[in-house]
């Protein structure tokens, strides 16, 4: 008898006011308690009882301010990042509350130093008896540079290259402690075997470190690496390092498409296609019936005023919006910036809406609902698990990264109505497989001494 391929779920929200749903923290639902632990803490909690896979936390260095070329627009309307805390922290809160949830992290890998990275990481690994993840960026736009000490952002392609040097002297950073350096013979005197804490002496292009690292080798080894690259350098990237990826995509004919290409960048970089898992997001909006799902969905993007969508689309894309008319067709926009280097979101968000008969305004709300991309499904927990089986079934992906409508409840309402139908036919587990954390997501252990996993 074949078994049942069994399919992984991720949580992802931020450490502050939205994520993808941008008028979140104004439905009536919301507990908009997003500056207080316990709420980081009840949500990781419901998480670890739905027997997710992980949860991680995106992260930005600024507020959204391309559009207009000022803040007004972004942080009085609440946009993504006008409340943004530190996520590193924040899992730390969740993981003294949990003991089988994977929790990841965004840190910039342009605008932070190796050393700091790796010690973050190494240090919460420890703490979290090893499930911690890192999401790797490399960062958005030119605001987050002003917040870190430059004055430009560097160019894409520029960026993934620093950041292949990055993840390698991280992962040596990782690997200066021997397993067993840590001695703590009281009788003898011996805190650590030195021979076996090692200096690293990474010399290269773009970076310079000595090492070793402060904090002894973790339970991981290597926390297990996160990437949501859209671009092809960015998916060349995700298939030297990433050992979970997380993708956005319409429809299933594009999840099928991403899925394959970044198996393939897997493949091509010399690893086990099998050792990345690919998750797509989906947002569910749940209700008793299919027509109180639809009135939730349709309130939810009610509350999404057009020029925050556009606020994000414009940092997303460094590209200033407010300069067109709320009433221009997106045609026109896309055929006035047809000699610059449009960013991948815009061309796929384009692409996704056939956004030709589109208004500025419209393509704003759009975005504002779902950044662009993201599925919104509204209906019964039963409806729900059969669009979950119908795209697993079609092939990709490994496993769902389930967006939130509104916190907490979203997360409460998936775990009490979807999950358990979802375990009945044998999808997905009724219990953790136990520890360490990556068996459960069905990766192997790290490679060591700073080679890519």
């Amino acid at each position: 008898m074949t078994q049942q391929r069994q399919m992984h779920l991720a949580g992802f929200f931020s450490a502050g006011n939205v994520t993808h749903a941008h008028g979140a923290w104004r439905h009536t639902d919301a507990s908009n308690d997003f500056l207080s632990g316990k709420y980081y803490q009840h949500i990781a909690r419901t998480l670890e009882r739905g027997k997710f896979d992980l949860l991680f936390l995106p992260d930005g260095l600024a507020v959204e301010d391309s559009y207009g070329d000022n803040l007004d627009t972004g942080v009085g309307l609440g946009g993504q990042g006008a409340v943004a805390l530190e996520p590193a922290s924040v899992v730390a809160t969740m993981a003294a509350v949990t003991e089988h949830l994977g929790l990841g992290a965004t840190i910039s890998a342009t605008y932070y130093p190796p050393y700091h990275v790796a010690r973050v990481f190494a240090t919460l690994d420890q703490l979290s008896g090893g499930r911690v993840s890192w999401n790797v960026v490399t960062s958005l736009n030119d605001a987050e540079a002003r917040n870190s000490g430059m004055d430009q952002h560097l160019e894409h392609d520029a960026r993934y290259d620093r950041a292949d040097e990055f993840l390698e002297a991280v992962k040596k950073l990782w690997n200066s402690w021997d397993e067993d350096a840590l001695v703590l013979d009281k009788a003898a005197g011996v805190f650590t075997d030195p021979a076996k804490v090692h200096y690293v002496d990474h010399h290269g292009e773009w970076l310079n470190v000595r090492g070793p690292l402060q904090v002894p080798r973790s339970p991981q080894g290597e926390p297990v690496i996160l990437q949501a690259g859209l671009s092809p350098r960015g998916r060349r990237f995700a298939g030297k390092w990433a050992e979970a990826v997380f993708s956005l995509a319409p429809n299933l004919e594009v999840m099928q498409a991403t899925y394959q290409g970044i198996k393939a960048e897997v493949d091509a970089a010399g690893r086990d296609p099998d050792q990345t898992k690919i998750f797509t997001a989906v947002m569910p909006v749940l209700g008793e019936s299919q027509a109180v799902a639809q009135e939730r969905l349709e309130y939810l993007n009610s509350l999404v005023h057009p020029e925050v969508g556009l606020s994000t689309l414009s940092s997303h894309t460094g590209i200033n919006l407010a300069a067109y008319p709320l009433d221009t067709p997106i045609k026109d926009i896309l055929r006035d910036l047809q000699d610059r280097n449009v960013p991948t979101q815009l061309h796929m968000f384009a692409a996704a809406t056939h956004s030709g008969k589109l208004t500025l305004a419209e393509m704003g709300r759009r975005y504002g609902t779902n950044v662009g991309f993201v599925p919104q499904w509204a209906g019964t927990g039963e409806q729900i698990l059969d669009e979950l089986i119908r795209h697993f079934e079609g092939g990709p992906p490994d496993g769902f990264i389930i967006l939130p409508a509104f916190l907490p409840g979203s997360y409460d309402k998936f775990v009490n109505k979807v999950v358990p139908v979802l375990q009945d036919p044998g999808y997905f587990p009724t219990e953790y497989k136990g520890k360490p954390w990556p068996d459960h997501l069905g990766l192997g252990g790290p490679q060591l001494q700073g080679q890519p996993s």
